[in-house]
């Protein structure tokens, strides 16, 4: 796959025409699958869902213009024979991944059979904020998230780990100012206990995954701990 891990969407134009480099084509031409399970865990995460798939969230994204958007609900796929959605994820251009809790997302990425799919597919991978993590080794998030998984359920094993398909892990939201911990003493805290390089980046800043060769978009502050 391809990929563009942003912060909080498609918030600029440098992002926007990064985005359409990787779809090489215009976005009014690509159909686009909006996968928002992440932000179920949270409070109102039903609601906030609601506003990521209407295209009224903060971050852009579903509102950019897309030729078709479909809902992939990973929480359903175990129940769906596989030939009715495995066809829709491969015909799709771009694969829209909300952000949220990353330990639930990767749990269903796996529960439903995409993370298996993800490597073989050639479509665009657009993260924002938690579903940009959930692709790197490392879940930086790993302990808030660990708050909200259920008594009794054993989704919180291995909380710190993510999925893995890049070579490096992302700290998003970076100087935010309603986030304690993104300040870059704290990132870089975290990231010395991490063997890979670290991305901290803010909302205005995206990373672009080609064939393993990483490439910072941006027009705000970005920051590489552990290179």
């Amino acid at each position: 796959m391809k990929f563009l891990l942003t912060s909080s969407g498609i918030r600029n134009q440098s992002i926007s025409d990064a985005l359409v480099e990787l779809l090489g084509k215009p976005i009014a031409e690509c159909d686009a699958l909006i996968v928002p399970t992440a932000i179920y865990p949270f409070p109102g995460g039903g609601a906030q869902a609601w506003r990521a798939i209407s295209g009224n969230a903060k971050g852009p994204l579903c509102d950019l213009g897309w030729k078709s958007l479909s809902v992939l609900e990973l929480t359903a796929l175990p129940t769906i024979r596989e030939e009715s959605w495995v066809p829709t994820v491969r015909e799709a251009d771009a694969l829209l991944v909300w952000g949220g809790d990353v330990l639930y997302l990767t749990y269903w990425m796996r529960q439903s059979g995409l993370a298996d799919l993800l490597p073989s597919l050639t479509s665009v991978y657009v993260g924002v904020s938690a579903g940009s993590i959930a692709v790197t080794p490392y879940n930086c998030d790993a302990e808030f998230d660990l708050e909200f998984v259920p008594p009794g359920s054993d989704m919180g094993e291995g909380a710190e780990r993510a999925l893995g398909l890049v070579d490096f892990t992302l700290y998003p939201h970076l100087g935010h100012p309603d986030m304690a911990d993104t300040t870059p003493e704290n990132i870089g805290k975290w990231a010395a206990g991490i063997p890979v390089p670290t991305y901290a980046i803010d909302d205005d800043t995206a990373i672009k995954v080609v064939d393993g060769a990483v490439e910072v978009i941006s027009e705000g502050e970005w920051k590489l701990f552990g290179a």
